[in-house]
């Protein structure tokens, strides 16, 4: 069955772009479109669309309020399209904390380094999050904190961020064989580092996970994000202002000190280099056409594994492809802990397959397990 989307956009060019693209692929029907935020949120409601493809600046009501407004009265995935400036990330970002699943660059040369791979990924990514089905009903989200780098305070628990429910339920046959009983003590393993990789959906899996850990965290923290260089700065100021442990993006020659998570810059590569308690980053321009993920989560685990030879506890979130298999299978060959997480939590259960099909992972996690998981297996909570 083809997923129906409605597509919203103020301007008639990129509203009829996206619909020939959509509909070059049989496996999507577009079923309507919307000129503003407002008439999106009454075409939601009539049309029942699977997904919606939603612009951020517009008249009437913008791409943020009408998320809003749909998340909480007709709860369905949404795409969002963004300019790659820094108002467009920071107001991206609000859009996935708003509910919005994912992003790309309203510009196609932005997307990709061809006009027809830029083409497969947007109608892959509709195709992906057009799939899940709808959650329920929520209230509206609560303003967030801070969008800005600030120093590592502790948040008051009062102002906590609410996160809207995007537990997209799955038809019976879908659901996952049997839920895993989660270990009640920790391994007794001993770590240096924890590295995260993801893709699709993971910006709101990151906070999520990370918010949840405290200032003591007694490890560095590696972060590889499938994003856009434009994002990345304002990405990691967010994680910064709404996390207890301190959150940067990483720069070359960067430290790894404990309780400091390294976001690695959209547009570039970042890997671990030195052995022994001197550990630094490499950041790096990637010209190779042969790596297709700037930056990559196989490139970084990949000299994780040289540098800390198995003192390390791997995790890979959701996402589209397999970026991260090859790099997690070095690290599981050197004694590493790998962890996946769970299909039905997944906004894509790609690259967490990826590693569950080669066999790699020790646990495959629920992503609201995550964070007790890790604080349960570093002994810091």
């Amino acid at each position: 069955m083809a997923v129906k989307v409605l597509v919203v956009d103020d301007s008639s060019f990129f509203r009829r772009r996206v619909s020939e693209i959509l509909e070059h692929d049989s496996g999507i029907e577009v079923i309507g479109f919307a000129v503003n935020g407002r008439e999106a949120v009454e075409k939601t409601a009539q049309l029942r669309p699977d997904m919606i493809t939603m612009d951020v600046e517009m008249p009437v009501l913008d791409g943020i309020s009408a998320v809003k407004e749909i998340m909480a009265s007709n709860p369905t995935p949404i795409l969002m399209f963004s300019s790659l400036t820094r108002d467009g990330a920071t107001a991206t970002l609000d859009a996935l904390d708003a509910g919005a699943m994912d992003f790309l660059p309203k510009k196609f040369e932005d997307i990709a380094r061809n006009n027809e791979d830029a083409i497969k990924l947007l109608q892959a990514k509709v195709k992906e999050i057009g799939r899940r089905r709808a959650p329920r009903p929520i209230k509206p989200l609560a303003p967030s904190r801070v969008t800005s780098p600030v120093s590592n305070k502790v948040p008051p628990a009062s102002t906590s961020v609410r996160q809207p429910d995007r537990s997209f339920q799955r038809t019976a046959s879908e659901q996952p064989s049997s839920a895993q009983t989660l270990p009640t003590r920790a391994s007794g393993k001993k770590y240096q580092l924890v590295a995260i990789g993801t893709s699709t959906g993971g910006p709101v899996a990151l906070q999520t996970i990370l918010t949840q850990l405290p200032a003591n965290f007694p490890h560095p923290i590696l972060l590889i994000q499938h994003m856009p260089a434009a994002f990345t700065p304002a990405f990691a100021a967010r994680l910064n202002g709404l996390c207890k442990i301190r959150v940067k993006e990483a720069q070359q020659g960067d430290r790894l000190e404990a309780g400091t998570a390294y976001l690695a810059p959209g547009g570039q590569q970042m890997m671990v280099e030195g052995r022994g308690g001197n550990k630094t980053l490499r950041v790096f321009e990637d010209n190779s056409e042969r790596i297709s993920y700037k930056p990559s989560v196989d490139v970084t685990f990949a000299s994780v594994a040289k540098s800390y030879l198995g003192d390390v506890l791997a995790i890979v979130l959701t996402g589209m492809g397999a970026d991260g298999r090859d790099g997690a299978r070095m690290l599981k060959q050197t004694g590493a802990t790998i962890w996946a997480q769970d299909e039905k939590s997944c906004v894509v259960y790609g690259m967490p397959q990826a590693i569950a099909n080669a066999g790699l992972a020790s646990e495959h996690l629920a992503l609201n397990d995550v964070a007790s998981r890790i604080k349960r297996e570093t002994n810091c909570g």
